[in-house]
């Protein structure tokens, strides 16, 4: 057990080294974050805090991970998930800093390198992994199998997370607090379900997270960018799909989930009535919009974020 902890701290130590290192390199290069106009108007003055910071996640996670588990196919995969959607939003981050294109990867650009690697994770999954086509539920502690049904229902809840966790980035330490009550949830369930090695690697997406924070939280020094949180939600849907706990996930992701659905309510809504459900979406814009400070929003939503995981806790025990 003592190697979570290791992981952890390891990958903890690795972010808080390359902070000082990294954020004066994007600061020298002009990586800065550029503002939607749209936003809360206090946003603006976060504008040119450096971005792209998620390379300092993604060294930490996968260090730690190889460090210490190394020699398990899951976490080769759940690590080619991560680094796989890291690369996409390094890509994004990339044209919308340095080329100075504002809307980044086209929208089906990001939809096909997601699908090439959700479909990977699916293939590898079932037919070497033994992991099947069944689902675990809550409650009923019971497996059902969904049969080919399960590679569509996969394919678009990893793409939905892997944006959703996109989404929720839009407050300094919103996303990686957030993700640190994740983390620490799904290390419990790994070890429950006797995935030891997946375990390992929760730990070190958390310490990287925890990491990541010390240069983050309110006013942040950097921000994560896409780089950070693809890669994120990425890691989170891998952890799901490699327990097997797909159903749980929604569970213990559920603020990512909800920020992920009031887009797409806000979106249908406007288009279908004109009108708009929410003051603005994601749904930490809409509470900032009804007068709340940053750091109240980002405060309750990791308390969500820990119940949310406490409540996940709670199913499988």
């Amino acid at each position: 057990m003592l190697e979570l902890l290791y992981a952890a701290g390891a990958a903890f130590g690795i972010c808080v080294l390359a902070g000082p290192v990294l954020i004066p390199v994007l600061h020298k290069l002009k990586y800065g974050q550029s503002i939607r106009e749209e936003g809360p108007q206090r946003h603006q003055q976060k504008a040119g805090t450096p971005t792209m910071g998620g390379l300092m996640i993604l060294l930490a996670l996968t260090a730690a991970a190889l460090w210490f588990a190394g020699n398990s196919p899951p976490v080769w995969l759940a690590l080619f998930m991560t680094l796989g959607h890291g690369m996409l939003g390094f890509l994004d981050d990339f044209i919308k800093v340095v080329m100075k294109r504002n809307l980044g990867l086209k929208a089906r650009q990001k939809l096909l390198g997601q699908s090439i690697l959700t479909a990977a994770l699916a293939y590898f999954a079932v037919a070497y992994m033994q992991r099947g086509t069944d689902l675990w539920l809550p409650l009923l502690n019971s497996y059902v199998d969904v049969g080919w049904f399960y590679y569509p229902l996969i394919f678009f809840g990893v793409i939905f997370l892997s944006n959703a966790v996109n989404l929720t980035d839009g407050l300094d330490g919103l996303a990686s607090g957030i993700m640190v009550a994740a983390g620490v949830a799904y290390t419990i369930v790994a070890v429950k379900f006797g995935y030891y090695e997946l375990a390992v690697f929760a730990m070190a997406v958390t310490g990287a997270c925890l990491g990541f924070l010390v240069f983050n939280v309110y006013p942040a020094k950097v921000f994560m960018g896409d780089t950070g949180s693809l890669a994120l939600g990425g890691a989170l849907a891998a952890l799901g799909v490699l327990t097997r706990t797909e159903i749980l996930l929604v569970i213990i992701g559920g603020v990512f989930v909800i920020e992920g659905l009031s887009v797409v309510i806000q979106v249908i809504s406007f288009k279908t009535t004109g009108k708009r459900v929410f003051l603005m979406s994601p749904l930490h814009h809409h509470f900032e919009l009804l007068g709340w400070t940053e750091r109240k929003v980002v405060a309750v939503f990791w308390a969500a974020g820990v119940l949310c995981g406490a409540f996940g806790l709670w199913l499988i025990m």
